[in-house]
């Protein structure tokens, strides 16, 4: 018979010399600090990898002797100072940041963050994109508080049997052994907020995660007084059904609001990265509501000051849940809003109106401002969202965009820091948005730019090798034939020219690309002199049948003898992982289905690395590519069929790898035996990517086009008890109500052809149905069809309408866009508009005519969504 395990967890206790290692341990800087993970690891290498570097699981599980060993060491005792001191350097008080107001606060929504691979409360690239903004509002100082849920089994551990088959594993996490802590209300109690679900009390518990100078608050539901159902809310991230999925976006949205206002802070902006966190839409206009303010001018002063990023770009990946369930659920917001079941599920749905409900659309309803991921993907993200502003062209419509970038710190590996310190200066991070010092790398002599790589390689080739060995023979892979797999994964001869693939395994990913025509991969594979080596990793979503099969191809593949050894499967992708093999192998690969790659930070973290790319002009690589720092596979047609695509972007893929991959990194000179060559690919990698795609650049971005503007929209909207929301709303519907009627007609004639000095009288007569002229605006858009663009200045153009000049880049077309006066009304109701037009261009022009309404307090020219054209 054998006895019952009784858990029993002893706590060390840490010496008084050494006291604060707790500290270092409870703040996930850890994660971007080298030297506090160096600190921590130089206690017991063993269990800092046993522990998969969790600081506060492994100072828990450390043995006493061990610590009383190290308060007693000088040598670890003054390493311990030197990483104290920088910590509080970094946590102490400093002037006020000058991107926003200091009396700002803005709350960041989602629903996974990626801080460190021991806490999985994240699935991929949405998290690790939400946790590296995170660290860089710390970094920049910016007053940032973020919100999302703390999930006791995040998400699944990979493992992957010998026949590619993924095996998801399950772990509950104790919040002790995590870096949190409960967060507290001001008077120093325990934060438990009611979620609001009808007919019963769902409560949250709030943890605090310290994410250097910043907070966020994680909501958990594992509660004794909830039912049990309930408490498993907030058990997995994106597990369980639809309805599962409805309760934690409630959770998210309604909770993370209640959470705020417990803890008593007051944000003055409110970004949700996703639609995830939508429903925190209608629980502030449900405060709004018991404050007396309307319904419509609640929106207004909702939407001013919330910006929503969408990260989706196929309409499939929008969150969308039944239009019963959602009713069901807010059934107690419908009376507390004082408007109808029918128009509560309005806000949420589009044309076919009470069949689902989706929170994109009321995302878009409820947000001012709405941006995608990178250039293309804002472009994708206008077309998918057109619906909610029905009248406007989607290149016109107010979806903008703010491509993505990477926390450096976080991603770089230290060899390149320790470079870059030698050669750049010990302050060259302070620098990362200034292209003239990244050209500076240029400088660095190639052959300790090459050694540092190889260096590199060799640690992460060791490192890849030992999981390798772990996964090979927990799946029964006898000696022998394990010896054969890891012939190219020598740490002692790291010169294999290694392509890597890392990302989640969806199919337009299309990670199979690779192996379309198996003859010519072959032949790429059979030059022994010229060795290639592929490493695949990635997870797909355990409900992704067609995800999980690629997986199984990519091993069925591996196991064919031309390809055993040469093509490699690795599993536990994680941050971790990430980090690994973007920073280690020679070419990083991405093949997407063009447009659907939002952005491709793996890319980014690649590039900032040293890394060539190899990859779709799609997402980030389409701004990011300028012809010396990797390769660019073009977008197929769009009217090829899916085979004729993948058969031409895998030859086109092929013909890369085997006429200019190869022989760029094989063509060897000198007696460092290096190609000169790829050294200065790998430098102009590093140059191009830093200043451009590094998180810093984000922030900025979304802090100085984004937050200021809805801080101060807010403050506006909500001065004299919202008086200009309640008069924008009414405006609103004014218009709403009278557009039907509005109508254009042409009254004076135009010559087709002009002189460049001379100008055209334009005249419209605009029936205002009710309205009053300064409600609408007449534009005229003037295109450039066939003339030279090198009579125009470069700092002409913009991307937005921001500039006072009025001209825009709409893809590959400049356009003008000049407003016509009013001039005078007649008691019909016409009001007559004029525009004396002067071309700025010579050549072959069109102009198109164009009425909208207008208002001193819209956020975008456009986002009432009504245009009238002549």
């Amino acid at each position: 018979m054998e006895g019952n395990a009784i858990p029993l967890r002893v706590s060390p206790r840490v010496p008084a010399a050494i006291a604060r290692l707790d500290d270092l341990a409870s703040n996930f800087w850890f994660s971007w600090s080298p030297a506090a993970r160096q600190l921590l690891a130089r206690l017991d290498p063993e269990l800092w990898l046993r522990t998969e570097n969790n600081p506060q699981l492994f100072l828990q599980c450390l043995d006493q002797g061990i610590l009383d060993r190290a308060g007693q060491d000088e040598a670890f005792i003054s390493a311990y100072r030197r990483v104290l001191a920088e910590f509080d350097t970094y946590l102490e008080p400093a002037p006020g940041n000058v991107l926003v107001s200091d009396d700002d606060l803005i709350a960041y929504f989602c629903a996974e963050y990626g801080f460190h691979e021991s806490f999985p409360i994240y699935s991929g690239g949405l998290g690790i994109l939400a946790g590296d903004h995170c660290k860089t509002a710390s970094d920049l100082r910016l007053p940032f508080v973020a919100v999302g849920l703390l999930y006791h089994q995040g998400y699944f551990k990979q493992r992957i049997d010998r026949h590619g088959a993924q095996l998801p594993e399950y772990q509950d996490q104790d919040p002790v052994d995590s870096p949190i802590s409960p967060a507290t209300t001001p008077a120093g109690n325990e934060i438990v907020v009611d979620c609001g679900f009808p007919g019963r009390s769902v409560m949250a518990r709030v943890w605090r995660a310290d994410v250097g100078r910043i907070q966020v608050l994680l909501l958990d539901t594992n509660l004794p007084e909830n039912a049990e159902s309930d408490q498993g809310i907030t058990r997995s991230l994106y597990g369980g059904d639809r309805e599962r999925r409805l309760q934690q976006e409630a959770v998210l949205g309604i909770g993370g609001v209640r959470a705020l206002r417990a803890a008593g802070l007051h944000p003055t902006v409110w970004h949700l990265n996703e639609g995830h966190a939508a429903f925190s839409i209608l629980e502030r206009l449900r405060e709004l509501a018991q404050g007396g303010l309307g319904i419509e001018a609640g929106m207004e002063a909702v939407a001013a000051n919330t910006l929503f990023t969408t990260h989706t770009p196929v309409a499939a990946g929008h969150d969308v849940f039944a239009a019963d369930r959602v009713a069901a659920h807010f059934a107690d917001y419908v009376a507390e809003l004082g408007i109808t079941t029918a128009a509560l599920l309005a806000y949420g749905s589009g044309k076919e109106a009470g069949a689902e409900f989706n929170m994109t659309r009321l995302a878009l309803r409820g947000a001012a401002a709405v941006n995608g991921v990178s250039k293309i993907h804002g472009r994708v993200s206008a077309e998918l969202c057109r619906e909610r502003w029905p009248d406007v062209r989607p290149q016109d419509n107010p979806v903008g965009y703010v491509t993505n970038g990477v926390h450096v710190p976080t991603f770089i590996r230290q060899v390149w820091t320790d470079l870059f310190d030698e050669y750049l200066g010990p302050n060259w991070q302070r620098n990362l948005l200034d292209r003239a010092f990244a050209e500076r790398i240029m400088a660095i002599p190639d052959e300790r730019f090459w050694y540092a790589n190889q260096h590199n390689k060799r640690q992460v080739l060791t490192a890849l090798r030992a999981r390798l060995n772990r996964q090979w023979t927990r799946n029964g892979l006898s000696e022998a034939h394990i010896r054969r797999l890891r012939k190219y994964i020598d740490p002692d001869n790291p010169d294999v020219l290694t392509i890597g693939f890392a990302r989640r395994f969806a199919t337009y990913k299309r990670s199979t690309l690779l192996f379309n025509n198996l003859n010519w991969l072959e032949s790429l594979l059979a030059n022994e002199k010229r060795p290639l080596l592929f490493v695949f990793a990635g997870k797909a979503h355990p409900a992704d049948e067609p995800g999980q099969w690629m997986m199984r191809e990519i091993q069925r593949i591996s196991n064919q003898p031309p390809f055993v050894g040469k093509v490699l499967l690795v599993e536990g992708y994680d941050i971790g992982m990430g980090r690994l093999l973007t920073s280690g192998v020679d070419v990083w690969l991405n093949t997407p289905v063009h447009p659907f790659e939002a952005s491709g930070t793996s890319g980014m973290k690649a590039a900032i690395n040293g890394t060539a790319n190899l990859s779709v002009l799609d997402g980030w690589w389409a701004e990011g590519y300028d012809g010396d720092n990797g390769w660019a596979i073009p977008p197929s047609p769009a009217d090829e069929s899916e085979d004729e695509r993948d058969r031409q972007d895998a030859m086109t893929l092929y013909e890369i790898i085997q006429d200019e991959v190869m022989p760029l990194y094989y063509t060897r000179s000198g007696r460092h035996g290096y190609s000169p060559g790829w050294v200065k690919m790998c430098k102009q990698a590093m140059v191009s990517s830093l200043p451009n795609f590094n998180s810093q650049r984000v922030v900025k971005d979304y802090a100085e086009l984004f937050y200021a503007p809805a801080a101060e929209r807010g403050r506006r909207m909500a001065a004299d008890d919202y008086r200009a929301a309640r008069d924008l709303a009414a405006w609103k519907v004014r218009v709403q109500e009278a557009w039907p009627g509005v109508a254009m007609r042409r009254v004076s004639a135009a010559p087709e052809r002009i002189d460049f000095d001379a100008s055209i009288l334009l005249e419209v007569e605009v029936n205002l149905n009710g309205l009053r002229p300064e409600d609408i605006r007449v534009e005229c858009v003037l295109s450039r069809q066939m003339c030279s663009g090198l009579e125009v200045a470069d700092g002409h153009y913009a991307e937005t309408l921001r500039d006072r000049d009025g001209i825009v880049q709409i893809g590959e077309e400049t356009q003008l866009i000049e407003a016509f006066q009013a001039q005078h009304g007649d008691e019909a109701g016409a009001c007559l508009y004029r525009l004396d037009l002067k071309p700025p261009w010579a050549g072959a022009l069109s102009y198109e005519i164009r009425a909208v309404p207008q208002h001193s307090n819209l956020t975008h020219p456009y986002e009432v969504g009504l245009m009238r054209w002549l």
